[in-house]
């Protein structure tokens, strides 16, 4: 199957301004500030790159917790086998050990790093259960605000040493592209850099290009490539599609966790939406049809923690048998002093929409969550591209494979972000490269969507790549993705300029063809990829998507084979 032909470039000014550094960082959630904070004094120059404020990373948005083995009657064995069972047969066992083994040292260097967690009666970090989950392994805070605490005791961190002249943050920055030097003999082009736009910065303002022999991405996740999401806005895939531009291997895309209960606000609800964490339903939150009728002990032994695709798909088909749209999320039997006690945010939030979950039941829809692939990496973030680095939602590590367990998205980019950083700083210990080499313009092209279009863009993700698809709706949104007009920087008849509207519109396009392609490839169902005309899983299909871009910018499977990242110095 031919994929779509992508631009390898965003269209865009030339640079009217270059800095250097020796590791730039993009992203700042749980991986790019602990990437950052792992290589500031161990590299000679840092620069930290932000969408928006520092303290904007989407980790603050985390409700339900961070997974690790804590509790001394549990094991990164049990956690392993939890988070294999839930990867629908697709997750790399040593990436997986990766993080299970390594996860409960990670998450105590965040207690040391200032992270306040919920605590016990015995004074100890206080566990809970989470979907998919057989053990008590969920360490949160503020009751819902797990992410925000992990996200304020970090950019604490850097805001202690900002004035550091090995470090330099720089805020309201869009990353356009990833710059890349010559093909080597290897046929590879290595990083040199990237492309970024600064929102008033000073002489930092406009498009620049900031010049390192490596780059971290940790740009987070793909919600605005989608109508409805619980990702903010600022998620628009930025660091799949500069990667893909830049010739790196992409996988697993085709799995897109929706979930399963995200605040149901009506049919015309769009942008962020307000979920309703996983956490309530581990501490006994059922879920009823509208005609008040339980439904989940009949779809799987775990009942309302079952693995996330298997709540979303389940409550689609419970609202297609009732002819609604919502189901509803009943807690009111947990007690109205134990609601507003363990989940302030969500009761703050419900409230605000008029909802008072301790006298009624939530109404309730999937919406998309968070996507398990991305730019494929070995186990120390390393993609195809030397000196590119991707850590968090942003990558592959083959954890999640076809489904993420819950709460262990956060743990997968503390754990793989320190392992990046320390990769990094082995090398440059090592005497590896501290120069950038010299950029060079890549073929096939640049590309500029118009901000008019993402409207269509994400209705033809949504409509042909939600939680159930088929051939007839991937194929609908593949024409509809190939209809839209990618050189509105060259027509005269579409109102378009380069700016960064139409920089993440082009971004979300790119994505969503992408992930549309790799949902057309894989003919099955599995773990967050649903096909009506393959419902169930197939051997053969037991091995990842990856696709990446040819010279001339065509989208391409390739052979899922060890050398899709290069068997760099170890």
């Amino acid at each position: 199957m031919t994929g779509p032909r992508l631009a390898r470039a965003l269209a865009a000014p030339a640079p009217g301004w270059t800095t250097a550094a020796d590791a730039i960082v993009v992203g700042t959630g749980i991986a790019g500030l602990t990437a950052a904070l792992e290589l500031r004094s161990r590299v000679p120059r840092v620069l930290l790159v932000t969408k928006g404020a520092l303290s904007s990373g989407s980790t603050v948005w985390a409700q339900g917790g961070i997974a690790a083995a804590l509790h001394p009657d549990d094991t990164p064995d049990a956690h392993l086998t939890d988070t294999l069972a839930a990867g629908g047969g697709l997750s790399d066992p040593e990436a997986v050990r990766v993080l299970v083994t390594e996860g409960p040292d990670r998450v105590r260097e965040l207690v040391a790093r200032g992270t306040s967690f919920d605590v016990g009666p015995d004074g100890g970090i206080a566990l809970t259960r989470e979907g998919g989950h057989r053990a008590d392994r969920i360490a949160h805070a503020g009751g819902d605000a797990t992410g925000a605490e992990i996200s304020r005791a970090l950019v604490a961190q850097i805001e202690a040493v900002r004035d550091d002249p090995g470090i330099e943050v720089l805020e309201n920055a869009l990353v356009l592209d990833v710059l890349t030097g010559a093909p080597g003999p290897d046929g590879h082009r290595s990083v040199a850099g990237v492309t970024l736009h600064v929102r008033g910065a000073g002489s930092r303002d406009g498009v620049g290009a900031a010049l390192a022999p490596v780059v971290v991405l940790a740009t987070g996740g793909i919600g605005q490539v989608f109508r409805s999401s619980t990702n903010p806005p600022g998620a628009t895939g930025d660091g799949i599609a500069a990667a893909l531009r830049a010739g790196a291997a992409v996988g697993d895309l085709e799995f897109v966790q929706f979930h399963p209960t995200v605040l149901w606000q009506g049919m015309g609800a769009k942008g962020q939406l307000p979920l309703i964490s996983e956490a309530v339903r581990g501490e006994g939150a059922l879920l009823l049809d509208v005609d008040g009728a339980r439904f989940m002990p009949a779809e799987h032994e775990l009942a309302e923690l079952a693995p996330r695709d298997v709540v979303a798909h389940a409550i689609v088909r419970r609202m297609a048998a009732t002819n609604a749209d919502h189901v509803l999320l009943d807690a009111r039997h947990l007690g109205a002093g134990f609601l507003r006690r363990r989940f302030p945010t969500i009761t703050a939030r419900l409230l605000a929409q008029g909802i008072d979950w301790t006298e009624e039941p939530v109404p309730v829809a999937p919406a998309q969550h968070y996507h398990s692939g991305g730019v494929v990496t070995d186990p120390r973030g390393r993609t195809s591209v030397p000196g590119l680095y991707a850590v968090g939602e942003v990558a592959c590590t083959g954890v999640h494979g076809a489904n993420r367990l819950a709460s262990n998205s956060l743990l997968e980019g503390l754990v793989f972000a320190h392992r990046a950083a320390r990769d990094v700083v082995r090398q440059v210990e090592d005497g590896g490269p501290r120069r950038a080499p010299e950029p060079e313009e890549r073929p096939g092209g640049a590309a500029l969507v118009a901000a008019a279009a993402r409207s269509r863009v994400q209705r033809a993700t949504s409509d042909g790549a939600g939680p159930v698809r088929s051939a007839e709706s991937l194929e609908r949104a593949a024409q509809a993705l190939a209809g839209v007009r990618t050189d509105a920087h060259r027509a005269t008849d579409v109102v378009a300029d380069p700016q960064v509207a139409e920089w993440e519109t082009t971004t979300v396009h790119q994505v969503a063809s992408a992930l549309v392609h790799a949902a057309r490839v894989r003919e099955e169902s599995r773990g967050g990829h649903f096909r009506t005309d393959f419902p169930a899983p197939d051997p053969a299909w037991r091995r990842r998507v990856t696709l990446a871009l040819d010279e001339d910018g065509t989208l391409r499977e390739v052979e899922r084979a060890r050398e899709v990242v290069p068997n760099l110095p170890r």
